[in-house]
């Protein structure tokens, strides 16, 4: 999947694509036409950062239903050309999951599409989760045969069923076809799931990682082959080394740690930083500046895995260095540190903003930072991180931020949160949105009554709601 381009977050299509509550409120009061040609181009594609933990489907749902749009041009993404051409699921995913939220809201065209799609796109088995969840269970049955269709009865076709059913999100369908009298059917499904718990015991009967009695250099060395191999096991020799090593080899693991092969180095390093290992943090400050890309960044990695107060106070000579480790450093102080260190988190958040923009990684838990530590001077980078930020999460992040710095949170941003594409972000919102505002109010009560909403997101509704409120 390519990344996507993002317009400017001053237009309308900037706003929805970013899942920003203002994208809802300007769309509402745009054209009509110009308003779902923004909201299908960003359905057709989508422009979430990472699509795994970025929330857009309901809130597409949503601004669908408000402004009563057509399904005509989800139909000719689904089902046009390009979807033989390009089976990616991030080509259709988005569309397929807005379907699924409309048709729970009882848009039987949403579910038409879903069943057709099922039997016939490329992307059937994301169709088909969503149906899981939504349609009856005769429907269901009815997509046993196109479906199965798509596995031709040889021991190719049957292997690919197999995992189909074994990897399936959403197991229902396969249940009830389980139990259809088709041979053709019901006895092909059931060997099917009869051949996938098959295939997971055979893979816990071949473990292919170290075994008992393992010694010291075993396990550097089995780090070492997956390294040359292109496998990180880093981390689970690390494990691996808990379980082997005795006080006795201490001096080993150092000298590994400190001038070994790679992978032995890098598994060394992880070792010595979970112990809290006295030597560990001259360590990894020397591993760092290592030519190895690998030993460097596994260096880091280690770091971010210590919570002592010893990494906590190496951090504050290292917040400083223009490098990974010192942006990793401002991030223990960010996540860990206390009142003093406010003025090096704020640092490194302008730092960050200036010189890598308002999506760059290391915000992440900067922004989180300058909220738990109370920096009332970032309120004005938070706030262009929330602008800015094409990352719904990270904008969450930094209304949690601002909800703790910034006075006028409660009257300003918030009251757009409430309309955002991430739950814990409308969560923010409806536990600090001035109520005297009409739009929260009505805002409040619709996200009460909506059954799709989170149960964290109506809790938080309802402590701030009387009990003689009225729901809309």
């Amino acid at each position: 999947m390519f990344d996507p381009v993002i317009a400017p977050s001053g237009t309308l299509l900037g706003l929805l694509q970013r899942g920003r509550g203002d994208g809802t409120l300007h769309a509402l009061a745009a054209p009509r036409a110009e308003a779902l040609a923004a909201l299908n181009h960003c359905v057709l594609h989508d422009p979430r950062q990472d699509w795994q933990v970025e929330n857009r489907s309901l809130y597409y749902a949503r601004l669908y239903l408000d402004l009563h749009g057509g399904l005509d041009t989800i139909e000719a993404h689904l089902f046009g050309v390009g979807d033989q051409l390009d089976t990616d699921e991030s080509r259709t995913g988005l569309a397929l999951a807005v379907l699924g939220h409309l048709a729970s809201y009882g848009r039987q065209d949403a579910l038409a599409l879903l069943r057709r799609y099922a039997a016939s796109g490329a992307n059937w088995a994301w169709a088909l989760d969503e149906l899981a969840l939504r349609d009856d269970d005769s429907a269901l049955r009815t997509l046993a045969v196109p479906v199965l269709a798509r596995f031709p009865a040889t021991p190719e076709g049957d292997a690919e069923l197999a995992a189909a059913v074994r990897d399936a999100f959403e197991p229902r369908p396969w249940r009830l076809w389980a139990e259809d009298q088709r041979d053709a059917v019901g006895a092909r499904v059931r060997a099917a799931q009869e051949q996938g718990s098959f295939d997971r015991w055979q893979r816990q009967l071949r473990p292919t990682g170290p075994r008992p009695g393992w010694s010291v250099q075993a396990v550097f060395d089995w780090a070492q082959e997956g390294l040359e191999r292109g496998a990180v096991l880093h981390v689970p020799a690390a494990r691996c080394l808990t379980a082997v090593a005795g006080p006795e080899d201490r001096s080993m693991i150092v000298e590994a740690a400190r001038g070994g092969p790679d992978g032995a180095r890098c598994a060394a390093l992880h070792y010595l930083a979970e112990r809290q290992d006295p030597a560990v943090l001259d360590l990894i400050e020397s591993a760092a500046a290592d030519a190895s890309r690998t030993v460097a960044e596994a260096a880091v990695t280690a770091f971010e895995r210590m919570c002592g107060d010893a990494a906590v106070d190496r951090a504050r000579r290292w917040a400083h260095r223009p490098d990974p480790l010192g942006t990793s450093a401002a991030g223990a102080l960010a996540t860990r540190g206390d009142a003093r260190d406010a003025p090096l988190v704020l640092g490194a958040l302008r730092e960050a903003v200036r010189s890598e923009g308002p999506d760059a990684p290391s915000l992440y838990p900067l922004v989180d930072g300058a909220g738990r530590l109370g920096i009332a001077c970032a309120a004005p980078v938070l706030r262009h991180v929330y602008r800015e930020t094409a990352a719904s999460q990270l904008r969450g992040r930094a209304a949690r931020a601002l909800a703790a710095t910034d006075p006028s949170f409660a009257t300003g941003f918030a009251v757009e949160c409430l309309w955002d594409c991430e739950e814990t972000t409308r969560e923010i919102a409806a536990l600090h949105a001035e109520t005297g505002d009409v739009r929260v109010a009505e805002r409040l009560r619709r996200l009460a009554a909506d059954p799709a909403e989170e149960d964290e997101v109506q809790m938080a509704v309802r402590s701030r709601m009387g009990p003689d409120t009225p729901a809309v």
